[in-house]
């Protein structure tokens, strides 16, 4: 359990981020270096495993899961939306702009970090591009509004976690799209066991079969599928800017959210300006500090 510490703590942030609509738990986990492990980890559960736990009992059942790697992170993740559905929330209602400038700049600074890691080849700069179209396009669906059903719940669990295993789209913000991002913080909030469980449900069953075709593209098309996930964490900035104002550009009764420049907003004094751009720095200066100390720690 010599890792624990390090997972934990990704964990919790992992849980943060899938709180956050806009953000994803998939972002951390490729920026933090563990998502590779963390898809195979979760595709190691099948029948093989199976018949590991059957021959030769639960340690050895435990070693092949990776099971000191799951547990610590998903304690980490348990926790940290245990504890900051609310606080999330409250941060979310009243300061989503610095909210969203800081996750900006973090995103920013990592997407140029893993651009920099890929192979240097003209494939890179086309898978890079449709999935900056991929994951801006995702941002101009408008959200839709079902009944809170059984069925409902397991399959908005079922979707969006799709979402939060793939950097730069948030399940949150799949949640919001279907119209369940209310009802399914509001039960973590009070505690609602039963439509947890529902919900935790659909996670796990689209969890389970989306990880095993995510890791075949990751083992056969590993160059590709890399690009085009940098090209999603970029494409999602457009959620994460700041900078937005509502309304109707089409004569509709439905409100729009659109990305505007800040000084073209009179809803953001200058002093709200200034503070997002700080934060924006700091997200930025946290990943390069981190890339900055990892590469120091590297032998020449």
């Amino acid at each position: 359990m010599g890792r624990f510490p390090g997972v934990f703590l990704r964990g919790i942030l992992m849980g943060a981020a899938d709180v956050v609509p806009g953000v994803s738990g998939g972002t951390i986990a490729y920026i933090t270096g563990i998502y590779e492990e963390l898809i195979e980890s979760i595709k190691s559960f099948n029948l093989d495993a199976a018949k590991v736990l059957y021959r030769g009992g639960i340690k050895a059942f435990w070693t092949h899961i990776n099971g000191n790697f799951l547990l610590s992170l998903g304690l980490g993740i348990v926790f940290s939306v245990l504890s900051l559905a609310k606080g999330i929330s409250h941060v979310l209602e009243f300061y989503p702009s610095q909210i969203s400038a800081l996750f900006f700049g973090l995103v920013l600074a990592s997407s140029s970090f893993v651009y920099r890691q890929m192979p240097k080849n003209s494939g890179r700069l086309l898978w890079l591009v449709f999935g900056i179209i991929f994951a801006a396009s995702i941002g101009e669906i408008r959200p839709a509004q079902f009944d809170v059903t059984p069925l409902a719940l397991f399959l908005s669990g079922a979707i969006a976690i799709c979402a939060m295993i793939l950097p730069g789209i948030s399940g949150s913000f799949i949640l919001l799209l279907l119209g369940m991002y209310q009802p399914v913080i509001t039960a973590i909030k009070s505690l609602d066991i039963m439509t947890i469980l529902i919900f935790s449900a659909g996670c796990g069953t689209g969890l389970l079969l989306f990880v095993r075709l995510l890791s075949w593209l990751l083992h056969e098309h590993r160059n590709r599928i890399l690009s085009w996930l940098t090209g999603v964490l970029i494409g999602s900035l457009t959620l994460l800017w700041p900078w937005k104002q509502t309304g109707n550009t089409d004569g509709s009764s439905i409100a729009t959210i659109q990305n505007v420049f800040p000084w073209n907003s009179v809803e953001y004094p200058v002093s709200q300006i200034a503070l997002c751009i700080a934060l924006m720095t700091a997200g930025l200066g946290i990943v390069f500090g981190m890339e900055y100390v990892s590469s120091r720690r590297q032998p020449n």
